[in-house]
């Protein structure tokens, strides 16, 4: 029998240039959020690396999965993985967090230029199918999915490719450069996963935990939207 779960897939904050970026926050600011630092640096020195963060939420129900990247395009921070809504500060016509500075080991990172950027994923379901004797040979680590365009934001992008990673928790969506997207199951041992698209809206995705093989489909797999808040310099 197959079984559904629902996920609620958050992959793109829609961001204006304008809402997101960090524009050197004062202390009055920032003070209010003081950061644990491994050097012990003045309350002031903590404050003064939180970075505000704002965007425009695009217009699709889903969650939020948002990512903090550095001048060479490499992803140092996962800032909020399959987050909802009320995850996030709400203000005026815009959603609010913080970054502290910090890499996801809870380094502090040098100063500098750094990015943030992410993707909003709606309502995807995951379907098992149950257990199979071998994936396909089409059967592969990535596949390409096609954005919903964001009306909000003038972002280029039309597709994302995404692979599926593991950990000791699971299997789950992400993007190439590791931005964790959505659960696909919370199977445990595993030591390889495979994916393959079939059609637009759905892929499959095979997860071996060395003794025996189970199959997953995700449908409504296009229901994605991608955000860009832009760059801003980490004092």
């Amino acid at each position: 029998m197959t079984k559904t779960i629902k996920l609620n897939f958050v992959i793109a904050l829609g961001a204006t240039a304008g809402l997101f970026a960090q524009e050197s926050p004062s202390l009055a600011e920032t003070a209010s959020a003081t950061p644990e630092q491994t050097s012990s640096p003045s309350p002031a020195a903590s404050a003064a690396r939180n970075v505000p963060l704002r965007f425009v939420p695009p217009p699709m129900e889903g969650t939020i999965s948002l990512g903090i990247f550095d001048s060479d395009d490499k992803l140092v921070r996962v800032l909020h993985r399959e987050a909802k809504i009320d995850n996030f500060t709400i203000d005026e016509n815009a959603l609010r967090t913080t970054w502290d500075g910090k890499n996801d080991a809870g380094e502090d990172l040098p100063p500098g230029k750094y990015r943030a950027r992410g993707y909003l994923v709606a309502h995807l379901n995951v379907d098992d199918a149950g257990k199979v004797d071998s994936p396909p040979s089409s059967a592969s680590d990535h596949t390409s999915v096609k954005l919903v365009p964001n009306p909000l934001v003038s972002d280029t992008r039309s597709v994302v490719d995404v692979s599926v990673g593991f950990d000791s928790k699971g299997s789950f969506l992400e993007t190439m450069d590791g931005l964790p997207l959505a659960t696909i199951s919370e199977g445990t041992n595993l030591v390889r996963v495979v994916i393959g698209k079939d059609g637009e809206k759905a892929a499959d995705v095979w997860q071996d935990n060395g003794s025996s093989i189970e199959q997953f489909r995700v449908s409504n797999i296009d229901k994605m939207m991608a955000f860009d808040c832009g760059f801003f310099e980490l004092k």
